[in-house]
Parts: structure tokens; C-alpha cells; sequence
């Protein structure tokens, strides 16, 4: 990701977004959440390149910063609370998603980042439902919200969302790094045997009590929440 246009595309991804330019100068486009009005992403032009001001997590902050030269603190904002990321090439496309999905989730107090939360938990040689993964970040209505949310996954090397399927077994034809036959070859790799694009929910499905996820075939937990 090195241009504007490819910054404000993801950024308008995300649910009850728009594009604004507050200051009437073109050079300052950013993104704003309806309703709260809340901004999580600039963008700008400074010194030959496109930068974006992302809001950070303490806890991220200084780590994004000392991994990338091209990470540093917010530029013309609250340092301690947002980073600026210059689109200079020498970040992967995949953790600048990150970082602007995580400034999303920090503004909207969204559920994105429970539900991603949740697949992680999945263990490997097991699929669950969107209802389960609803289930497992604390809201079970929301299993629409979690499709949306695997459809943007930012970071698919860590958050397995190949592992999640409907409520009769099925794999998403539209699943969204490389449709139905990439997620069957991910399953596949895990040892999950899937014909006909679905996977057997009795034998490689998960159950959930008193939050502890067992292979719903065996009695002896496969992880603890």
C-alpha cells in the first residue's frame, strides 16, 4: 500500500464510514464513523509521500515504532495515543491493516477485535460456525457481524479464519483470500477432511461449556477460554 486512494479504500471498508476534507485543503482527506463522528484514519501528503495518522493502543504503540522506521508518532496529534505511518514501501501492506483496524476498533469500540479474538481460539484440526464465534465474543446475535468481519481479516496468517463455516458445514464460496477451493486446500492442511464443500460438523465441529472449547467428537477439552 503506497498511495491515498489505496488508504482511504480500506478505510471506507469498514462499516458506517465516510470521507471527509475538514480543513478545505485537498491534501488533508481522512475517515470519519457516522454517528460519532469520530475520526480513525488521516491521510496527507508531507515530504514526497502519503502518510496516515492511525490512533494506537498503548500497548502497540511503541512496538509498531521500533519495528518500522516509517511508524512514528502521530504527527501533529497526541503522541502518546496515535502513530503516523509513512507510505514509503517498507511496510507490509498487511500490518498497515492492521493498524488502521485496530484505530477503527479503538474509536467504535467495535466487537471486530473479539471476534478475531475468538478465531484464534479455534484449534487446529477444528472448524466452528458463525453462530459459535458470535457465541465466543460475547454477543451469539452477531454472527452477520462476524462474517463481515473475517471478510476484512487484516492479519489472515494469525486469525485462522478458514476455520469457520455455516451452521450446516459449508465453506464461504466467497471467502475472501482466494474463494472456496483456497479454503478447502487451508482446511485440508489442518487435517480436515471436506467433500463436497463441507466439512463434517459431528466429527470436526467444536462445543462450548462453561467456556472451554471441546472437538465436539471427544469429551476432553482442546482449549480453555
Amino acid at each position: 500500500m503506497t498511495t491515498r486512494e489505496e488508504a482511504l479504500a480500506y478505510g471506507l471498508s469498514f462499516p458506517d464510514t465516510y470521507q471527509e476534507a475538514p480543513f478545505h485543503d485537498e491534501n488533508w482527506q481522512l475517515v470519519r464513523v457516522k454517528g460519532c463522528k469520530k475520526v480513525f484514519l488521516w491521510t496527507y501528503e508531507r515530504n514526497g509521500y502519503i502518510n496516515l495518522n492511525v490512533k494506537v493502543s498503548p500497548e502497540w504503540r511503541d512496538l509498531w515504532r521500533s519495528t518500522y522506521s516509517s511508524v512514528i508518532a502521530g504527527w501533529h496529534q497526541n503522541k502518546e495515543h496515535w502513530n503516523t505511518i509513512i507510505l514509503n514501501g517498507t511496510v507490509p501492506d498487511k500490518d498497515i491493516k492492521r493498524m488502521i483496524s485496530e484505530s477503527y476498533d479503538l474509536v467504535t469500540y467495535s466487537p471486530t477485535k473479539k471476534i478475531y479474538e475468538a478465531v484464534k481460539q479455534i484449534p487446529k484440526g477444528c472448524v466452528a460456525t458463525y453462530g459459535q464465534v458470535a457465541e465466543m465474543a460475547g454477543n451469539p446475535r452477531m454472527s452477520r457481524a462476524v462474517g463481515n468481519a473475517l471478510h476484512k481479516n487484516p492479519d489472515p496468517g494469525h486469525i485462522p479464519c478458514y476455520r469457520v463455516v455455516n451452521f450446516r458445514g459449508e465453506l464461504s464460496g466467497a471467502f475472501a483470500f482466494g474463494g472456496a477451493d483456497e479454503q478447502a486446500n487451508r482446511l485440508r492442511a489442518d487435517g480436515i477432511e471436506v467433500i463436497d464443500g463441507r466439512v463434517d460438523l459431528d466429527k470436526y465441529g467444536i462445543r462450548i461449556a462453561d467456556d472451554v472449547i471441546h472437538a465436539a467428537s471427544e469429551t476432553a477439552p482442546v482449549s480453555s477460554r
